[in-house]
């Protein structure tokens, strides 16, 4: 299969549509890092996203007949838009199963492309199985997404355009990976001619399907996925893929949502562009790397894989990136409510750039702050910065990595309910779309009084409510089956320190 994959990737048919992109240099990115980091710019295909190599390659060598019956995808988007131009490119009728959280930048770009868009589920596995229904039912030809070897060739073309384009050492090449498409054909080309230049995969935390399967030795179907980065957002890997990663893939590296949101800021500030979540996985990755091996002067390369993000999911990203970064950091305070005190804890902090600074009164004694610090050192000062304010006889916690604290807390800090009795604390998750919070509410119903609640659309992936409910002690059992029954993803925040320090009775 080597061999074959070889020859796929040099016959494919992807220039009749895509272009060749530039290998660019990112300069801040490789001063901060003590390396040369290299972006691969396949944001800058027609449709924003690598996806269109594979896409055409695949259709190109669909049979006049075959062809002319029309073609059908499922995709959250940009396979779906790569399909849609190569239909349109080869003059056949193209059907896209998007699914309903897909981000409306994506959904009108099909749309303008002519294809037919059927919304349908909350993730791309839904969407699959609609899809191939349809197959079925209209006589239509699936172009998979990723596991297939004519899109994985077609992908694979990148692979050739870097080892072209850059003659010097290359030490590794940082691939997102979703199904697994787009590193399978990139890896099965660059790892045949250069054995040693190492192949590294990269997934979000919440959507690692190949990682596990790895891991496993075995595809692995996963509960539930992410959809932040709503490009990989994918529950199971391709089966080629799977055997390709295997063979050629040297790691695959996890990184989280605010690790995403600082490698989109990270590519912004050195081309001024705005890669979507799935595409600054790379990024994201190759600052992983460096930070667990302190390597220096290696030559790095990120597939930036795609451009099609929302603009209100920007607010999301700026508010995440400093955090993932390690360039902001989160303190709950305890201060005595006296004269000076507030002074004396900025004393404290020194010359530091406070980000946030939240307070409400709560008793006659002790003031509780919520505070946001800017840091140029990242983890290191951070810590130093624990114990000089727990030094300073300031009773801290840190907040960095809570996420409740980072989602709802900052921005509703204090409400201590002094009189309120059996308050129970829980964080919901729901798809974003219109309707989803009336829903949710019908759901909760009205046996249990909502004592708290904090909603706020900020652009993300999925919904998210912070709800205090009453639940006495004889209706415990009556209300573990209720939340069982609603089918929302939740954690239950009762004892989250967050909560007890501003919120709680």
């Amino acid at each position: 299969m080597q061999e074959s994959y070889i020859e796929r990737i040099l016959k494919a048919r992807v220039y009749e549509v895509a272009v060749e992109t530039p290998l660019e240099e990112a300069p801040r990115l490789s001063r901060r890092l003590g390396n040369r980091v290299l972006y691969k710019r396949e944001d800058l295909q027609p449709v924003f996203s690598f996806k269109l190599r594979g896409a055409y390659n695949r259709i190109a060598n669909l049979s006049d007949t075959v062809a002319a019956r029309g073609v059908i995808c499922a995709s959250a988007g940009n396979h779906a838009q790569g399909v849609a131009l190569a239909a349109r490119r080869r003059g056949i009728p193209a059907v896209v199963v998007m699914p309903r959280t897909t981000p409306e930048i994506k959904v009108q770009s099909v749309v303008d492309l002519g294809a037919e868009v059927v919304l349908h589920g909350d993730d791309f596995d839904a969407a699959y199985e609609y899809a191939t229904g349809l197959e079925r039912s209209r006589t239509l030809t699936f172009i998979h997404p990723f596991d297939d070897p004519d899109v994985i060739a077609g992908q694979g073309t990148i692979g050739v355009e870097i080892l072209r384009q850059h003659s010097g050492r290359i030490d590794a090449v940082f691939v997102p990976i979703g199904g697994g498409g787009l590193i399978a054909g990139i890896a099965a080309y660059v790892k045949t001619l250069y054995p040693k230049i190492r192949i590294v995969g990269v997934e979000p935390e919440d959507a690692a399907s190949m990682h596990r399967s790895v891991a496993a030795r075995q595809r692995v179907m996963l509960d539930r996925v992410g959809i932040f980065a709503d490009g990989v957002a994918v529950r199971r890997a391709g089966e080629e893929t799977f055997r390709l990663v295997q063979r050629y893939v040297d790691e695959i590296l996890l990184v989280n949502t605010d690790e995403i949101c600082a490698a989109i800021q990270d590519i912004f500030e050195d081309n001024r562009t705005i890669a979507e979540p799935a595409g600054a996985l790379a990024v994201a990755g190759i600052k992983r790397y460096v930070a667990r091996e302190s390597c220096a002067g290696a030559t790095l390369i990120a597939i930036n894989s795609g451009a099609n993000i929302n603009f209100d999911r920007l607010r999301h990203v700026a508010e995440r990136a400093d955090l993932g970064a390690g360039r902001e950091a989160l303190f709950a305070v305890e201060i005595p409510e006296q004269p000076g005190s507030f002074l004396r804890f900025c004393q404290v902090v020194g010359q530091r750039s406070v980000t946030e600074f939240n307070y409400r009164y709560s008793d006659a004694t002790t003031a509780r702050i919520f505070v946001g610090l800017a840091l140029s050192d990242g983890r290191r000062e951070k810590e130093q910065l624990l114990t000089m304010v727990a030094e300073a006889g300031f009773k801290v916690v840190d907040m960095s990595d809570d996420e409740m604290a980072k989602l709802h807390v900052r921005y509703m800090v204090g409400g201590h309910a002094r009189e309120l009795t059996h308050e129970r604390l829980f964080r919901f998750e729901f798809p974003e779309r219109p309707g989803a919070l009336l829903k949710f509410l019908e759901a909760i119903g009205s046996r249990w009084n909502i004592s708290l609640f904090h909603y706020r659309n900020h652009g993300s992936d999925h919904g998210r409510v912070l709800a205090g409910v009453q639940v006495s002690p004889a209706d415990a059992d009556d209300f573990a089956l209720h939340l069982r029954e609603l089918h929302y993803p939740y954690v239950d925040e009762t004892a989250n320190p967050a909560y007890r320090m501003f919120l709680g009775s």
